[in-house]
């Protein structure tokens, strides 16, 4: 059985080292080579692939935010010139991890833990190291790649199995739920002010009183969106707030 393949590696000695040990693996046919993550979530979105073999380290996007906005379940073979990511990599239920410089013997035992047999493995795409946070949210708008740094988001509403993800005027819809992407996020500068909206700190102008008793923020957007806080969260933001 054929196996498609595509080699995603910003280092183009890198990408022709590795066709070079795949030429002992006629089963396996690269289908695409990719110099960026962006090149590597198109690919993913445009051919048939079986297998990725996906480098860490890269410009514009990293391996983590390739799996992250992938329309669908592709089995991983990391390989990188770090062994520092190697148990987030297993985190996200990677099929191996391999260290350059590995050795031909080495990629066929990554080659053969692929099993046609079994369901893609489940991506946990926000596998993290503990006590690390994103400093960016990345999303897929279409046919293109948005790159949002976190101190320029400006609130995050739920909707759905989505979040709506408020920056510089617009907003973004990014398939995830709330609770793991509060959990992403840095909460010295993020705060849930009810079960549906977080809110970037650095963002408040003001917490007002509103209608029967309630509270609600007013941004510094242009719009000063105003977004009401649940009564039981009240306390910790004006503690936060310094109120």
């Amino acid at each position: 059985m054929t196996i498609k393949a595509i080699i995603v590696d910003d280092e183009p000695l890198a990408r022709q080292y590795l066709m070079e040990l795949l030429e002992d693996h006629p089963e396996v046919e690269v289908v695409a080579q990719c110099k960026n993550g962006f090149e590597a979530v198109k690919a993913v979105a445009e051919l048939p692939v079986d297998l990725l073999f996906l480098d860490i380290q890269m410009p514009k996007l990293d391996g983590f935010e390739v799996l992250e906005l992938l329309d669908r379940r592709v089995p991983t073979i990391f390989v990188t010139a770090f062994d520092e990511y190697a148990v987030r990599a297993f985190e996200a239920h990677a099929l191996d991890y391999l260290l350059k410089p590995y050795t031909k013997e080495r990629l066929a035992e990554a080659v053969s833990r692929l099993d046609h047999s079994a369901p893609p493995p489940e991506i946990r795409r926000e596998a993290r190291p503990a006590g690390s946070y994103l400093s960016r949210i990345v999303i897929k708008d279409g046919t293109n790649i948005v790159v949002i740094p976190d101190q320029d988001v400006e609130c995050i509403v739920a909707e759905d199995d989505y979040v709506s993800v408020h920056a510089k005027g617009r907003s973004f819809l990014k398939h995830q739920t709330m609770a793991s992407l509060e959990q992403s996020l840095d909460p010295s500068h993020f705060i849930r002010i009810h079960r549906s909206t977080l809110v970037n700190l650095d963002w408040v102008r003001e917490l007002d009183a509103g209608i029967g008793g309630g509270k609600f923020l007013r941004l510094k957007d242009a719009l000063q969106t105003e977004l009401p806080v649940a009564r039981d969260r009240v306390a910790a933001l004006n503690e936060r707030l310094g109120v």
